[in-house]
């Protein structure tokens, strides 16, 4: 994802001489070739996640589109309050990338794991939450960004995700879903949210299982019409998995709507929701993403 982003990303700066990139220090034999290409728009702040996001907001209040771009829960978690204060709060144009969402970095442990940010940022006024899940969704996602004026974050995975989406590329607008693998007769819906897209689709492939699987490419906005559609034509209950604590979540921004809906009289059934996200708790070992996706019962069956 991370290369499919960054990729884009340069296409983007091609034709808009706006965009600018800040990173923490890191992302070597990947922003390189946008840091060689476009070097007054490009500026390695070092390790200070808190001060990069007040250089990006400044930019923004400048004119720029700003993308800030580290990894895991340090350009999210470590300046929250920078984010909320400096970006939010102002509207500012600025895109808050966080590279290796969720147990990417399972390896290094809790401290480098982004499994709560989701809840902190989706909870900000004027925040985009774009959490795409594949190759594809990402370049879709980084170019609407590109066009996009406010505050955004964009969840990516590490690298190696596979590609899921059939098409070369997709159309999205801000709170899409994406249909992913439909059958008429199904009548139980499964949301999948960031790049445990890839692992849902392969465990109802191989398993057979008689569920339709939807992308959540944005968990803020969500569009209301596709859901309403997707409640009214699964009537046996929506799955929704992610690696996310279950607090806050995807899973949590679709129960809210849904009760919204239904007690406005827009869907006339409350579907049974079975969420499928990280317990309240730390992993208590360190290992590979899948191992740690297992360890935390993040699966289907």
């Amino acid at each position: 994802m991370r290369t499919s982003f960054i990729n884009q990303l340069i296409e983007e700066a091609r034709h808009n001489d706006k965009i600018f990139l800040l990173v923490g220090d890191l992302g070597y034999h990947v922003v390189e070739p946008f840091a060689q290409e476009f070097p007054n728009r490009f500026v390695n702040v070092g390790i200070a996640e808190q001060n990069m996001a007040g250089v990006a907001a400044g930019l923004a209040m400048s004119g720029y589109n700003v993308y800030f771009y580290s990894i895991g829960n340090f350009p999210t978690l470590r300046c929250l309050e920078q984010i909320r204060n400096d970006i939010a709060y102002h509207n500012a144009n600025v895109k808050v990338v966080a590279v290796g969402a969720g147990y990417a970095y399972g390896s290094l442990g809790a401290t480098h794991q982004a499994t709560e940010e989701i809840g902190c940022l989706r909870s900000l006024p004027n925040m985009v939450v774009a959490t795409p899940g594949d190759p594809i969704e990402t370049r879709a996602i980084t170019k609407l960004s590109a066009n996009y004026d406010g505050p955004m974050y964009i969840r990516l995975g590490k690298a190696g995700e596979k590609i899921v989406h059939k098409e070369e590329t997709v159309k999205l607008e801000i709170g899409d879903i994406c249909s992913i693998k439909i059958v008429k007769e199904n009548r139980k819906a499964v949301f999948a949210c960031g790049n445990i897209l890839d692992a849902a689709y392969h465990q109802i492939k191989n398993n057979h299982l008689p569920y339709n699987l939807f992308s959540v490419p944005f968990v803020k906005p969500m569009n209301i019409m596709q859901l309403k559609t997707i409640v009214e034509n699964h009537q046996d209950g929506i799955i929704t998995i992610e690696e996310h604590q279950k607090s806050c979540g995807m899973g949590s921004a679709l129960i809210e709507i849904l009760n919204d809906l239904y007690a406005e009289g827009q869907i006339k059934h409350y579907p049974k929701v079975k969420r499928i996200a990280i317990p309240d708790e730390f992993a208590d070992i360190v290992g590979t993403q899948i191992y740690l996706r297992e360890h935390e019962g993040l699966k289907i069956i």
